[in-house]
């Protein structure tokens, strides 16, 4: 039968809305800030096979690696009716320990939760929030370790509610290893919601449409995507395009660590669904390293998803299709691919940026009047923790600070933004003073700190927090040793600093990755970098 467009079209917006509706109840019924306020959060909607059919627009770094998770889930759980399960291992499809995922179910019809004979499900429905706190040697969980035991519990799938009834056991066993169990307690019940209110979106499209067309409409937008992908990639020249960019350090030693790529373009060969037009090789890479950096392959693999999708028309379904034509090769044993137990908590958030740079770097040989100078390249990841004088108990918080956007080949980059891999906000110093012992001293753009160029580069960030009790302050933060890049003659943004403030008015500047301790009137500045320059 031949595709019909309109109903292609429909269901397109169906699927999507599900998952912003999804990712719009996590948000009102968290008890975070970092998930109210930053929205921290992805949402997504699969198939019976588990291929992802819609996303929300929510975080690239979340939902480009999620499927992972929900096939782990399916490997390693039978999901009946009623059930949930939750993971975050980053070996089975997770990020890091912070970002855990439920995923759950949809059986449509009138099966009996619980039901023991029950088919498998018609849909999967997933949602992953970065959790403030889950346990290990730092407050945040995102510290300078040297292996994954050292940065927080981790969860491999297992049922978080079977048969409609959540897991006494399991949530007891969860919540007694965090250092904040009642915000804890409250964000999993917000994605437990989100999961409710995807399942039940589904069925009522289901019992709209019917079952049958319903998934033949989702096999139809996964061919669709790989469709559109095909055509724009017939349209890059034919060609081998190789880049090389580098994180400062991992923050044990002060050796850069080189990602290098390899993409190689070919149109001479039948084009089958199952013939790649793309290979990415990631050959070239250091070695996994001692350092907290390491990213796994869910983290690389959702990078090389993220700026193909880039490339396209808005409006094209972020399916699975999309990376049919692709092949990503990710040596074992390296950054973009790292084994157990390598400590992975920066691998999601600065490795991450540090893939997009390199691809972008690598496809600006082909297509230079689409690829962007670099943008800041670090996300800032900054926890504070310590006992709330307010409430004697502890308190963790965390928070990413945008930078610059790398300059546009027809306009300049956007100031004070989260780009690429994130797609949060920054806390407004209304929601963080109230909820935390702290208070914001400077809350600015930098400046000059984007990169000249025909088109300039945005202003990072001047983020400067007293703390109001003693507290522990950790940073994982680059793009420290060299500025982000330019592209044709443009120049680098200005590089990130970070300094502490002490009460004898003593100002100590402080690497990219650290962890100090701060006594009650100190304060913690950082200044994110600027995007590159485009265009002499």
């Amino acid at each position: 039968m031949s595709r019909d467009p309109i109903e292609l079209e429909v269901f397109k917006n169906l699927y999507h809305s599900i998952a912003e509706e999804m990712g719009a109840v996590l948000r009102r019924t968290a008890f975070s800030p970092n998930i109210k306020e930053r929205r921290d959060y992805s949402c997504a909607v699969f198939d019976s096979d588990g291929e992802v059919i819609a996303m929300g627009d929510h975080m690239p770094v979340h939902l480009g690696s999620m499927p992972m998770s929900v096939r782990a889930a399916i490997r390693a759980c039978h999901m009946g009716p009623g059930d949930v399960v939750m993971l975050n291992d980053p070996f089975r499809g997770g990020t890091h320990l912070p970002d855990i995922t439920l995923v759950a179910p949809v059986h449509v019809g009138h099966l009996r939760v619980g039901a023991r004979e029950a088919p498998p499900p018609h849909f999967y429905v997933a949602a992953r929030a970065h959790h403030a706190d889950v346990g290990g040697a730092y407050a945040g969980s995102m510290g300078l370790c040297r292996e994954i035991y050292q940065e927080g519990l981790r969860i491999p799938p297992v049922k978080i509610i079977r048969a409609g009834k959540i897991e006494r056991d399991i949530l007891a066993l969860l919540l007694n290893n965090v250092r904040t169990p009642q915000e804890r307690e409250g964000d999993l019940g917000a994605q437990i919601a989100a999961c409710h209110t995807g399942a039940e979106r589904l069925q009522e499209i289901c019992v709209r449409y019917g079952v049958e067309r319903a998934q033949r409409a989702a096999s139809e937008l996964l061919e669709y995507s790989e469709e559109l992908i095909r055509a724009f990639l017939a349209r890059v020249p034919t060609g081998t395009y190789r880049a090389e960019d580098f994180l400062d350090n991992d923050g044990i030693s002060d050796k850069p660590i080189k990602i290098a790529v390899t993409v190689k373009v070919r149109h001479d060969r039948p084009k089958p669904a199952s013939q790649p037009m793309v290979a990415i090789d990631f050959t070239g890479t250091d070695p996994q390293v001692q350092g907290s950096v390491n990213a796994v392959e869910a983290i690389t693999y959702s990078a090389c998803f993220y700026v193909l999708r880039c490339l396209l028309a808005e409006d094209v379904p972020a399916t699975a299709g999309l990376m049919r034509p692709i092949k990503v090769i990710a040596p074992e044993g390296t950054m973009v691919n790292a084994r157990p137990p390598a400590a992975v908590a920066g691998g999601n958030v600065e490795t991450s940026q540090r893939i997009v740079d390199v691809l972008l770097r690598a496809l600006a040989q082909a297509i230079p009047d689409r690829i962007p100078a670099a943008a800041a390249g670090t996300m800032n990841n900054l926890t504070i923790g310590g006992i709330d004088p307010r409430t004697g108990q502890p308190f963790a918080y965390y928070e990413t600070i945008a930078g610059g956007m790398g300059a546009r080949p027809v306009k300049p980059g956007v100031s004070g933004v989260h780009t690429h891999m994130t797609n949060s906000l920054n806390t407004p110093a209304e929601a963080l003073e109230y909820a935390y012992p702290l208070r914001i001293r400077q809350y600015s753009l930098r400046p000059g700190s984007g990169g000249r160029g025909k088109h300039r580069g945005g202003n990072g960030i001047v983020r400067e927090i007293e703390v109001l009790t003693d507290c522990e302050v950790t940073l994982l933060a680059d793009r420290r040793s060299n500025g982000p890049w330019g592209l044709v003659g443009g120049g680098a943004g200005a590089p990130g600093k970070a300094s502490v403030q002490r009460n004898d008015g003593s100002v100590e500047p402080m690497p990219g990755k650290f962890s100090t301790r701060l006594r009650k009137g100190e304060r913690i500045r950082v200044e994110s970098p600027g995007g590159g320059g485009w265009g002499a």
